[in-house]
């Protein structure tokens, strides 16, 4: 491993040798000399805080400001002030002048994390500052000349932010110079005990108790737990565990007890279509109603097959499909894995037979294979589901087993105008 990394590590408490966190590292060392803008992505909890420190601390600029900046905890109404200051009586309560983050870190760099909850507005500004280092403080016409390096982060997906108006194209480009991500704990399986080893440590000295170990079986179930959190829900987990249990040995059965019942990262998703729950910007579907569906398609199905051999035997007596049935049992076997477009056999018996040996008839099985289209037989759910209920969409909702929210947006994406 490179000295140079291995040096930041120690210096920044930063623990782990994945390849990807390396990768990141690496890309951090070679951008901090200049003064080109960077652009931090990653979930939130994986240590995105982290990198332009060490930009910072590594660049030209390490003896001036450097100022961090939440931009998701600042309202949308003083945001403006906040970062590029104010004039007296700009606004109501603007009792005096103010300086804004750009003019107080002039020289130095601003970190702006969660880039993504910036306002449309101050996202025109930002915009002129990186490209001209100029900008106007709220309620002044007199421009002013700053010279800050950006570091923007943020945990969302900017290019569908883009495509919903609600992120500029042009500063995504000027913002994203240098893109550096950082991986999720997920995909650093081998940093994970380390990580909680370091942690167990921190707080066994923080409240002077014992430090807590793993023992070897409990190891694969940290490792292989999702950490949907990061490493931030790994270090609550491991205070908790620390403060909680007075046992220091941490078998698997105490282990579990603390891990989150993570149900939903359980449940399959409907691959390959607009239902990929596992794809950034694809509509996702509630599970509850796909189960429905499935079950009501299997009924259906079974009902079909019964009346279709009546039918071939010359019997016309028999139960019809009882198309308002309420199911809400979903039996374990009917959870669905694969593609919205389900293919079931249909059993359908002809003409019987008879054995020479045994003289019993035997019946003659034809496979005949029917398609059903999930998203067909959500929208027709639905329908029925409104005119069983007049158009009341609470009824339906509650009828179907999915929230008046979820129902109004597939009445929208289903063009349902009745």
């Amino acid at each position: 491993m490179n000295s140079t990394i291995q040096q930041v590590k120690q210096r920044f408490g930063i623990i782990g040798n994945s390849p990807g966190l390396n990768r990141a590292l690496d890309v951090a060392l070679q951008v901090a000399p200049t003064d080109i803008s960077v652009l931090i992505t990653g979930e939130s909890g994986v240590g995105k805080e982290i990198i332009p420190q060490i930009i910072h601390h590594y660049s030209a600029r390490k003896h001036n400001e450097y100022i961090a900046v939440n931009c998701g905890a600042i309202p949308e109404g003083t945001i403006d002030s906040e970062l590029f200051g104010h004039e007296k009586g700009a606004f109501t309560g603007a009792q005096g002048s103010r300086k804004g983050y750009f003019e107080v870190a002039n020289g130095g760099t601003i970190f702006l994390d969660e880039t993504g909850e910036l306002p449309l507005q101050t996202q025109v500004r930002l915009l002129r500052v990186l490209e001209t280092g100029e900008f106007i403080k709220v309620g002044s016409s007199k421009v002013i000349k700053t010279d800050v390096r950006i570091i923007a982060a943020t945990n969302e997906n900017l290019g569908l932010a883009i495509q919903n108006n609600k992120f500029r194209e042009d500063l995504f480009y000027r913002l994203s110079t240098v893109p550096i991500t950082l991986p999720p704990l997920r995909e650093r399986r081998e940093d994970i005990h380390l990580l909680f080893r370091k942690f167990a440590s921190t707080f066994a000295d923080k409240y002077r108790m014992p430090t807590i170990r793993l023992t070897d079986d409990a190891i694969p179930v940290l490792n292989g737990y999702r950490w949907p959190g990061n490493i931030r829900q790994l270090r609550n987990l491991t205070e908790q565990i620390s403060v909680i249990e007075k046992e220091r040995l941490i078998t698997p059965e105490i282990l579990l007890k603390y891990l989150p019942k993570d149900h939903e990262q359980n449940l399959p998703s409907v691959m390959g279509s607009q239902f990929d729950t596992n794809s950034s910007g694809n509509q996702q579907m509630d599970q509850d109603l796909i189960l429905k569906i499935i079950v009501d398609l299997k009924k259906e199905l079974a009902e079909t097959k019964k009346a279709v051999a009546q039918l071939l035997k010359g019997n016309t007596n028999f139960e019809p499909i009882n198309d308002d049935a309420h199911i809400t049992n979903y039996p374990n076997d009917l959870i669905p894995t694969a593609s919205p477009s389900i293919t079931y056999p249909v059993s359908i018996d002809r003409t019987p037979t008879y054995d020479d040996d045994y003289h019993e008839p035997i019946q003659e099985h034809v496979e005949v294979e029917e398609s059903l289209s999930l998203e067909a037989r959500e929208k027709e759910l639905i329908i029925k589901a409104l005119a069983k209920h007049k158009g009341k969409r609470k009824h339906a909702a509650k009828e179907l087993g999915i929230s008046e929210r979820t129902l109004y947006r597939k009445i929208k994406e289903y063009e349902i105008t009745k």
